[in-house]
């Protein structure tokens, strides 16, 4: 590859905005909701389906649940998404408040 356009590359990278925001795993089975701060969205998911899929996923339920009902037995859903506006001022303090809000929501919602 020329030098050129591994720098474009480079660049393009450095530059580029990932969608940020809360992810949740919900197991249809069970109806159980895994919920993640994401930096990255697609690339949370995508480590996440690694480290179930090798049997390595550091929430122990969740991982059990793959185990017994596979990736087939899951929804992956986005909970929330930052707006591009936001993403330059996000700090990770802020997607854990987010995700706070997010848990918050899920558990009111399982008790009604």
């Amino acid at each position: 590859m020329k030098t050129d356009r591994r720098k474009q590359l480079q660049e393009e990278y450095k530059n580029r905005k990932p969608d940020m925001g809360v992810i949740a795993f919900e197991c249809r089975a069970t109806g159980d909701s895994y919920l993640m701060a994401s930096e990255d969205i697609k690339a949370s998911f995508n480590r996440a389906r690694l480290q179930l899929n090798i049997g390595r996923h550091p929430m122990a339920k969740l991982q059990s649940q793959w185990n017994q009902y596979g990736e087939e037995g899951f929804d992956l859903i986005v909970h929330e998404q930052l707006p591009y506006e936001q993403l330059d001022e996000v700090k990770k303090e802020d997607l854990e408040a987010l995700l706070q809000l997010c848990l918050e929501k899920v558990a009111q919602s399982s008790r009604m």
